[in-house]
C-alpha cells in the first residue's frame, strides 16, 4: 500500500510549478488527473522535443497521470467538472491569477459543496497585495527575490540552470497538500493552501538576506565558489578537468595543507589562518592551491582529497549524471511508458523502504477523456465530444 492510495487530486496546471507538486502526489499512490485543454493542452508538452520527441520538462513533471482534454468555458464543462469534484480530495492550480475565480473555482465557491475538498493554489505573488496581478515566470521569480543579485560572477548576474523557483513553489506545495491531508483526518475539514513563488524563493534566500541584514554588503557574487568560505569552489587540474573541493573549518584546512599541498606551513601563515583571513587573501591563495593541482590529474587530486577526509566533488555535465556511478550503484533509475515508447526515469528520492513509488506512463492529450466520462456517467453520443476535441 502507497500512503495516498485512494486519494484523488484534480488539477488545473501548465508549466512546472504545479506539475512538480502533483507528480509527486502521483509518486506516493494519488490518482491524478490532469485537465488539459483540448488540441493544444498544457503548453509544457511545446517547450521542446529532445526527450525521444516529447518535452523534457513534461515528461519530467507528469508521469504517473491521467489526461482529461476539457474546454472549462464550454457549457458542458461545469456539470463534467463538478461530478469530477464530488469525490476529489486535492483541487490543485496554478493557472493565470483570477482565472479559476471566474470558473467558480475559488476555494470560497467549493467550501460549502466539497466541505472536506482541500484547494491548493499557486501564484506568483500571491492571493492578495500590489503584484498580485502579475505575471511570473521561473527567471522573474529568480529576479525579483534576489536570487540573480548573489549569482554570477563579477558584475555579471545569472540564472539558475533549472527551474529553481517552480521546483520550490511546487514542493512547499505539496508539503502543505502532506500536511493538509493529515489535518484532515483529524477534523474532517479541508482547507485552502495558497502558495507562492516569491514567498517559496525567498524563504530559500534566508541565508543571503540574514547576511546582508542591517544594510550590511550582500554576499559578493563568485561564480561556482562559495561568497564566503575559501577555498570552497572549482579548481583546475593539469589534465584540463575541474575539481570541486570544500573547506568547511580549520582542521580541515590544517589538514588540507599537509596532506593534499604538502605545505604544512600555510596552515599557520598568518595571511591564511582563519576563513575569514583566507577570504581576503583568496587572490594570493588560489594561486599557491592551483600551482600545485595543477602538477596532477583530476582523478589524482580526487583520490588525494578522499584520502585525506577532505569534501570534494567532479564537475560533472549532463551526460556524467547519466550516466554517475552513484545512482547505478543504487539502482535509481527504471523506466516509464509514453507516447514516444519508454522512457528513462528516476525514482523519487527518500521513498520508505515499505512500498514502491507508482512509476506509471507519461499520458498523451487527453488519453483518458472517454474513461474518464463513462466513469462520470457522461455516455458520449456517437460525435458528439463535450467540447472536448478528444
Amino acid at each position: 500500500m502507497r500512503p495516498l492510495d485512494g486519494i484523488k487530486v484534480v488539477a488545473l496546471e501548465h508549466a512546472i510549478a504545479a506539475p512538480f507538486c502533483t507528480r509527486q502526489l502521483a509518486d506516493l499512490g494519488a490518482r491524478v488527473i490532469k485537465i488539459e485543454r483540448p488540441d493544444v493542452g498544457d503548453f509544457a508538452r511545446g517547450y521542446d522535443k529532445r526527450a525521444r520527441g516529447m518535452s523534457s520538462h513534461f515528461v519530467w513533471t507528469n508521469r504517473s497521470k491521467e489526461s482529461l482534454a476539457l474546454d472549462l468555458k464550454s457549457s458542458d464543462a461545469d456539470a463534467i467538472l463538478h461530478a469530477l469534484l464530488a469525490d476529489t480530495d486535492v483541487l490543485v492550480q496554478n493557472l493565470a491569477p483570477g482565472a479559476a475565480d471566474r470558473l467558480g473555482l475559488s476555494y470560497e465557491a467549493l467550501r460549502e459543496r466539497y466541505p472536506r475538498m482541500i484547494v491548493c493554489n499557486i501564484s506568483g505573488y500571491g492571493p492578495d497585495g500590489p503584484y498580485r496581478d502579475k505575471k511570473a515566470y521561473d527567471l522573474l521569480i529568480q529576479s525579483e527575490a534576489g536570487f540573480l543579485s548573489v549569482t554570477g560572477s563579477g558584475d555579471e548576474v545569472a540564472k539558475a540552470g533549472c527551474s529553481v523557483a517552480d521546483i520550490a513553489a511546487g514542493m512547499y506545495a505539496f508539503t502543505n497538500v502532506l500536511a493538509a491531508l493529515l489535518r484532515r483526518q483529524k477534523t474532517g475539514e479541508g482547507c485552502r493552501i495558497d502558495v507562492s513563488m516569491l514567498e517559496s524563493m525567498a524563504e530559500w534566500m534566508s541565508f543571503p538576506l540574514y547576511y546582508a541584514m542591517d544594510e550590511q554588503a550582500p554576499p559578493p557574487r563568485s561564480g561556482a565558489a562559495h561568497a564566503t568560505i575559501f577555498p570552497y569552489g572549482p579548481f583546475d587540474a593539469g589534465d584540463g578537468s575541474t575539481v570541486m573541493l570544500g573547506l568547511q573549518n580549520e582542521r580541515e584546512w590544517e589538514v588540507f595543507c599537509r596532506q593534499v599541498l604538502e605545505q604544512p606551513e600555510l596552515a599557520t601563515d598568518a595571511r591564511f589562518d582563519a576563513n575569514h583571513k583566507r577570504v581576503a587573501h583568496k587572490v594570493e591563495l588560489r594561486a599557491i592551491i592551483t600551482a600545485t593541482l595543477s602538477t596532477m590529474t583530476g582523478a589524482e587530486i580526487i583520490a588525494r582529497l578522499d584520502a585525506a577526509g577532505i569534501a570534494n566533488a567532479n564537475v560533472n555535465d549532463m551526460h556524467g549524471v547519466w550516466r554517475h556511478p552513484q545512482l547505478e550503484a543504487r539502482r535509481r533509475w527504471t523506466t516509464v511508458d509514453s507516447p514516444a515508447g519508454k522512457m528513462p526515469a528516476m525514482y523519487p528520492p527518500g521513498v520508505p523502504d515499505v512500498f514502491m513509488p507508482r512509476m506509471d506512463p507519461i499520458p498523451a492529450l487527453g488519453e483518458h477523456t472517454a474513461a474518464i466520462l463513462k466513469e462520470l456517467g457522461f455516455a458520449r453520443a456517437e460525435n458528439e465530444d463535450y467540447a472536448t476535441n478528444a
